[in-house]
């Protein structure tokens, strides 16, 4: 049996964020940290400064191509939302050596975009002034798999099968591994040093219960999980929302209905931004 902590061990020879990232990150976090220096550790890698640009200037941010250097980027943007961008744009490259054999890359971004968007829509509709940071948390819910599937993919796989079977897929994970999708995804958030509300939504997403101060954004993205379950296997929203607790709908005051509607809003940009974020990935 293995737990969280083990696993990311494992990882840690696998899989790392990018060394800009990294920087940005410790610029974010030092006292004396500055858009300008940000502004220049993007600049240093090309390909990060075209998708950046892109992203920015893609009619989903809303600027109308009006911004042309990521100085002025890191200005409109912030520090802190330019951080979870280049977060979200690292993510294709840091799992790229994922066997297709054990996991279909195309469907697990796909789901991880729509389990974002979703979660967005959530938190704009609560009026929370941090939906931004939401879409990156819900990009992030599944990165416990991606862990398992590079470091046990035979336990991994077996634990889908069993899912497949009838029986929840995190208890599968737990009797065959040790320790379940959303204990491994906040471990490796802690590892990786992200901010402690990352590691604290992700590791209660399956009971929000359990989030502390994170409890409402886990609600968020627990619900959204429930929409990337029912379009993976075809059900409809209201099969969806049947599987959230009362609690939840009440915790968030949101109504089961409203589901439909987020579901119906997160479809409708899904493409866009899944050709904005993993443009090599062609996710249909």
């Amino acid at each position: 049996m293995h737990s969280a902590q083990e696993l990311v061990s494992q990882l840690d020879a696998l899989a790392s964020l990018p060394t800009v990232y990294q920087r940005i990150r410790d610029e974010l976090d030092s006292p004396d940290g500055s858009v300008t220096e940000v502004g220049r550790l993007v600049a240093a890698d090309p390909a990060l400064t075209a998708r950046l640009l892109r992203v920015v200037n893609s009619a989903l941010y809303g600027y109308g191509g009006q911004v042309d250097t990521v100085a002025r980027a890191v200005q409109i943007l912030g520090l802190q939302q330019v951080h979870d961008l280049v977060l979200a744009m690292s993510l294709s490259s840091v799992f790229a050596g994922i066997s297709a054999e054990h996991m279909d890359m195309n469907r697990f971004w796909r789901g991880s975009m729509m389990c974002a968007l979703a979660s967005r829509a959530i938190a704009r509709g609560c009026g929370l002034p941090s939906a931004e940071r939401l879409f990156v948390v819900g990009l992030l819910a599944d990165l416990g798999h991606l862990a398992m599937y590079q470091t046990v993919p035979d336990l991994a796989f077996e634990a889908q099968l069993a899912a497949d079977r009838g029986e929840p897929l995190a208890e599968a994970e737990r009797r065959l591994i040790g320790c379940d999708y959303a204990e491994v995804g906040a471990a490796l958030a802690d590892h990786w040093k992200l901010p402690p509300c990352f590691a604290e939504v992700l590791g209660a997403q399956l009971d929000p219960r359990l989030g502390g101060d994170s409890a409402f954004d886990a609600a968020i993205v627990h619900v959204a999980t429930q929409l990337v379950r029912a379009d993976r296997c075809g059900e409809s929203s209201d099969t969806a929302a049947a599987r959230v607790a009362a609690p939840v709908w009440q915790q968030l005051s949101m109504s089961p209905t409203s589901l439909g509607r987020i579901r119906e809003e997160a479809e409708l940009n899904l493409a866009a931004y899944v050709a904005l974020f993993f443009p090599k990935l062609g996710v249909q």
